[in-house]
C-alpha cells in the first residue's frame, strides 16, 4: 500500500512540476499595490541597511541602472548613449533610431524588444541576476513613411518595469496616449518613474503630467527633455512634488533613502 501511495504521488509531481515552471513570474510590485495596509509592529533592534541601486543619466531616453548585483541595465537603448562598460540588459522601444537599435553589441546577452512581431504585443516576464524584468505595453503613432491606414500601431511601446532591490522602477518609454484604468492596474506602485516631458514628440505636457500624478512615485526621473522649460512640467504637477537639482549624473537610492515627499531629480552632469 506504501509503494502505491508513493508511486501516485510521484506520478502527480511529474505532471505538477512543468504546470509550475509555466507559472507566470511574481511581481511584489503589483502584490504590494494590491494589498492591503497591514499594521507592523516595532522592532527595537539594528537593522542592515538596505540595497542600492545606481541609477545614471545617459542622456535622451537612456538611464543606466547599475543593481546591487553588479547586473547593469539600459533603458530605450539604442548606443548612442553610453556611460562605462557595456549594459548587461538593454530594453528598446521602436520610436524613431535614438531609441532602439536592430544591431545591438553582440557582447550584450539580453535584448529586450518593447514591441512585438506579426502583430503581437511583446511579453516580457522574466528574471534576470537580481532583477525581475516585466512590461504594459501601450500603442505608439506610426514612423513617418508608414502608409499602413492607421494613425496608431498597437501595443508598439513598452512601459518596462524593473524590481530590484526592494525598488519598483519604472520607464515610460516613447509614451504617445493617456494610460487608462488597466494601463495603471498592469503597472502597480512604481518608487521611480522616468518620463519623458518633451510636450510634442511623445505626448502633452498635460497628459503626461497626469499620469505622473496619478502615479505618485517617490521619485521623478524626467527624460526627452529638449527645450521642455522645467518650470511647466513642474506647474503641472502641482505643488505636492518637490524639485531637487543636482550637478550629478548619478545618484544611488535605497528602500530606505527614498524621499518621504514625491521628488522630480533633475541629473544636470550629462
Amino acid at each position: 500500500m506504501r509503494r502505491l501511495v508513493s508511486a501516485a504521488l510521484a506520478l502527480f509531481g511529474a505532471f505538477l512540476t512543468p504546470a509550475l515552471a509555466q507559472q507566470p513570474q511574481r511581481s511584489e510590485c503589483l502584490a504590494m499595490a494590491n494589498a492591503a495596509p497591514r499594521v507592523m509592529p516595532v522592532v527595537f533592534k539594528q537593522v542592515a541597511a538596505a540595497a542600492e541601486v545606481e541609477i545614471t543619466y545617459a542622456g535622451h531616453s537612456t538611464y543606466f541602472i547599475d543593481t546591487p548585483g553588479g547586473l547593469r541595465i539600459a533603458t530605450d537603448y539604442s548606443g548612442a548613449y553610453q556611460v562605462g562598460r557595456l549594459p548587461d540588459v538593454v530594453t528598446m522601444n521602436r520610436a524613431h533610431s535614438t531609441h532602439y537599435s536592430l544591431y545591438p553589441d553582440k557582447r550584450i546577452p539580453h535584448v529586450l524588444h518593447g514591441w512585438g512581431e506579426d502583430g503581437k504585443p511583446a511579453i516580457i516576464s522574466e528574471r534576470i541576476g537580481d532583477t525581475f524584468i516585466r512590461n504594459v505595453t501601450t500603442d505608439i503613432r506610426r514612423y513617418f513613411g508608414d502608409d499602413a491606414g492607421t494613425d496608431m500601431i498597437r501595443d508598439g511601446n513598452s512601459i518596462f518595469i524593473f524590481e530590484v532591490a526592494g525598488l519598483c522602477i519604472g520607464h515610460l518609454g516613447h509614451l504617445h496616449h493617456k494610460l487608462d484604468d488597466s494601463h495603471f492596474a498592469q503597472i502597480g506602485r512604481l518608487d521611480i518613474v522616468m518620463v519623458p516631458i518633451d510636450g510634442t514628440y511623445t505626448m502633452s505636457l498635460d497628459g503626461v503630467s497626469e499620469i505622473t500624478r496619478r502615479l505618485r512615485a517617490s521619485v521623478v526621473l524626467p527624460m526627452h527633455r529638449f527645450a521642455t522649460p522645467l518650470d511647466d512640467f513642474m506647474r503641472r504637477i502641482g505643488q505636492q512634488f518637490e524639485i531637487d537639482h543636482r550637478i550629478d549624473r548619478s545618484f544611488r537610492m535605497s528602500r530606505d533613502t527614498l524621499p518621504t515627499k514625491p521628488t522630480v531629480i533633475i541629473l544636470d552632469g550629462v
